[in-house]
C-alpha cells in the first residue's frame, strides 16, 4: 500500500516539491552559519590585531586603541598595565595575544575575554579567561 501511495503523481510532485524547499531551506542556513563564522573571525582577529596606523585595538573594551609607552600598556577604557619588563612593543603584545588565543583555541571553540585585575602588590596583570571550558591565562 505504501508503495500505491508513492506512485500517485500528485504526491510525487508534492513530495519532490517538499524535498526541494527543505535543499534550498538547508542551502540557506549554510550560507547564514558561514557569514556569521567569517564574521566572528573578523571579530576575533580585529580584537589582537594592529591597524592601518599600526595601533592596537584594546582587547578588554575592544573600542579604543592601546597606547604603548616603554613600561606601560593604557588605554581610554582604564586598562593600565605597568609591564615590569623592559620596554614593550605593540608587536610584542599582538604576539602574546595570538599565542594565547591560538592555544585556547586548539582547545576550545568560544572566544575567551580578556580582563585586567590588581593583584595584592598593587600591580595590574592582563588574563584571558572563558566560562565555557573554565580556562583563565595571565597574559601580562
Amino acid at each position: 500500500e505504501q508503495e500505491l501511495m508513492l506512485e500517485d503523481p500528485d504526491e510525487l510532485t508534492v513530495l519532490k516539491e517538499i524535498e526541494q524547499e527543505l535543499m534550498l531551506e538547508e542551502q540557506s542556513m549554510i550560507e547564514e552559519i558561514e557569514k556569521i563564522l567569517a564574521f566572528e573571525e573578523e571579530c576575533f582577529h580585529s580584537a589582537i590585531g594592529l591597524n592601518a596606523e599600526n595601533q592596537m585595538v584594546c582587547p578588554v573594551c575592544k573600542r579604543n586603541n592601546l597606547t604603548v609607552t616603554g613600561h606601560f600598556i593604557e588605554c581610554q577604557c582604564g586598562m593600565h598595565i605597568n609591564t615590569q619588563f623592559e620596554a614593550m612593543t605593540v608587536q610584542q603584545l599582538q604576539s602574546w595575544l595570538e599565542d594565547a588565543l591560538t592555544e585556547h583555541q586548539s582547545r576550545c571553540l568560544h572566544h575567551p575575554v580578556f580582563s585586567v585585575s590588581t593583584g595584592l602588590e598593587r600591580e595590574s596583570n592582563l588574563f584571558m579567561s572563558c566560562q565555557v571550558c573554565d580556562t583563565v591565562m595571565v597574559i601580562l
